[in-house]
């Protein structure tokens, strides 16, 4: 099956969409550009369904090359038959061809290994087969001092170290048990003794258990965390007796001594060695799922975040809100330039509500102050209350900011490369009024999973988080479009097709000659070929310019 039949079924969008997405993206063309401007090329397809086929066909890929590292492998260890090599090219996952790798796979030193050094496969060959005969008498010729094997039990046990890792290496079988283990599985939480009090926080989990099918993913994901900070103790498993019957329906030929020694081996190869496995596989399924859940759900707040109404252009008085330390306050003009900056004390302990109310009706006078943006952390809501009792400011609007990523702005190489004379507090209530101005704009200079939009973010994949949160931003910013002769080097990054490098190359070309006249000029831009104005162009505004298609989203 081809990747893109692959694809298509995965998705269910039609093989001619996939196809010629796939063609756009090896050329080159950004997940916005596509969707914007090759509609006809792939059906009208909107960025998630493109997104989707972009992270389909990366998996894909992975998939091909670790099928070409096994094959190559096995081929190299002189192993590889043709109905081997057709199985792992045929494999639809990761996990059957690891299956089909696995009996190939180097190992390190197991019972078995040591069984087999001392000569006793041919014993459990023997035994494998199940067919009437006295196991003792099997075992007999096998006892061997000099290779460590004393007595018949010995030999019998190193035949069924042997027949165990037979059994966890059986691919069939390790395809029903995960796939029991997915569907009827159950995930245990248990509270480890002596940790009540210091994982009082995870005390919902300490004895708790609900289907592996059906956990929530917040619910896995602080179940995981609580696992990590080893105050829980974590089992996904399903009925033992089910697995087991499984296993005996597969294995089990006859009713001899030797279906016996072979009932033994099952319990033993369970436990020690397929149910370990499948529990690592199904953490790691199950994982992977809450993950994208909660990714999905962090990617849904940011961009509420990033598209939330914008102020505009005008001058603003921000006061990032605190007790001890006092409120700090800042005047920025309607281009978001720092103008002034103070501290007032209007809240406890030193409650000098009279000082700080004057402080802000002279700054609001002095700098034509046409809206007020209190941070909401700490001390907002008592900070909020001050400034609306202040009646001269009543006919000014009070807005309360998200402050979140407010305080890794300020300590960051961008708000020192604006601010390099500025404390860390000034930066952080100039972040909190460009928010009111244009959130947008200003939070695409903090990274993505610092502007705190989910509670587990910490827990998910670092790298998977990354990826969704940029995708989010890089959309928002080309839905909206840039303003080329003012963005930030930060918001140009994430215009289609441009990047950090370009973006720094455009900052630095507007600044030497005085902005961009038309989009045509970009092109003079260090770097910026063909290829990247194509991907840019349509998402870039130039306000001033004469051609009026220069200020819209109309592409070149």
């Amino acid at each position: 099956m081809s990747i893109t039949t692959t694809i298509a079924q995965a998705t269910g969008i039609t093989e001619r969409q996939v196809q010629a997405t796939i063609h756009l993206l090896d050329e080159g063309a950004t997940v916005p550009f596509i969707a914007r401007y090759r509609k006809e090329r792939t059906g009208s397809l909107d960025e998630v369904a493109i997104t989707q086929i972009r992270d389909q066909l990366a998996q894909e890929r992975e998939l091909e090359k670790r099928k070409e590292f096994v094959l190559k492998t096995i081929d190299d260890q002189e192993q590889l038959t043709p109905e081997l090599k057709q199985q792992i090219n045929e494999a639809t996952t990761l996990a059957i061809v690891e299956d089909l790798y696995l009996p190939y796979k180097p190992k390190r030193r197991t019972k078995a290994t040591v069984a087999r050094e001392r000569g006793l496969e041919p014993l459990a060959q023997q035994i494998f087969r199940q067919e009437k005969a006295d196991v003792v008498a099997l075992a007999e010729p096998f006892v061997d001092p000099e290779k460590e094997v004393t007595t018949t039990d010995e030999a019998l046990q190193g035949a069924r170290d042997i027949m165990a890792e037979w059994i966890n290496e059986d691919q069939e079988i390790r395809a029903t048990l995960r796939e029991l283990f997915l569907k009827k599985g159950v995930i245990r939480s248990q509270v480890i003794k002596g940790k009540e009090e210091e994982g009082a926080k995870y005390r919902d989990y300490f004895d708790w258990e609900e289907p592996v099918a059906q956990v929530p993913s917040h619910r896995l994901l602080a179940m995981r965390r609580g696992e990590k900070e080893m105050v829980l103790m974590l089992t996904m498993q399903p009925p033992e007796e089910e697995a087991l019957a499984i296993l005996e329906k597969k294995f089990l030929k006859g009713n001899y001594e030797t279906t016996n020694q072979v009932a033994l081996t099952l319990g033993d190869a369970y436990k020690r060695l397929l149910r370990p496995s499948m529990e690592t596989d199904v953490r790691l399924v199950t994982k992977k799922k809450a993950d994208e859940e909660a990714i999905k759900v962090f990617a849904e707040n940011l961009q509420q975040l990033l598209l939330s109404p914008a102020l505009g252009e005008k001058n603003v008085l921000a006061l990032d809100p605190g007790f001890r330390t006092g409120c700090k306050v800042v005047c920025l003009n309607r281009q978001g330039d720092l103008l002034d900056h103070t501290t007032i004390f209007p809240n406890a302990p030193q409650r000098q509500v009279e000082d700080s109310a004057q402080t802000l009706i002279a700054l609001c006078g002095q700098h034509a102050v046409e809206a007020i943006a209190v941070g909401n952390g700490t001390a907002g809501r008592e900070t909020e209350a001050f400034v609306r009792s202040i009646k001269e400011l009543s006919s000014l609007p009070v807005i309360a900011v998200n402050e979140s990523g407010a305080s890794i702005y300020s300590a960051s190489d961008v708000a020192r490369r604006e601010f390099p004379d500025k404390d860390v507090t000034v930066r952080g209530a100039v972040s909190i009024g460009r928010r009111l101005m244009d959130p947008l704009a200003e939070l695409v200079k903090i990274d993505p999973k610092s502007i705190g939009v989910g509670q587990y973010q910490h827990d998910v994949d670092a790298n998977a988080l990354k990826q969704g949160l940029e995708d989010t931003v890089e959309r928002c910013v080309n839905r909206v479009g840039v303003e080329v002769n003012t963005a930030s080097q930060e918001l140009l990054s994430y215009v289609s097709g441009i990047g950090p490098v370009l973006a720094q190359n455009i900052v630095e070309y507007r600044t030497e000659r005085g902005g961009f006249p038309n989009r045509e000029s970009l092109k003079k831009v260090p770097r910026l070929g063909n290829k990247a104005f194509e991907q840019a162009a349509g998402f870039l505004r130039i306000r001033d310019a004469q051609d009026p298609l220069d200020r819209s989203g109309v592409h070149p």
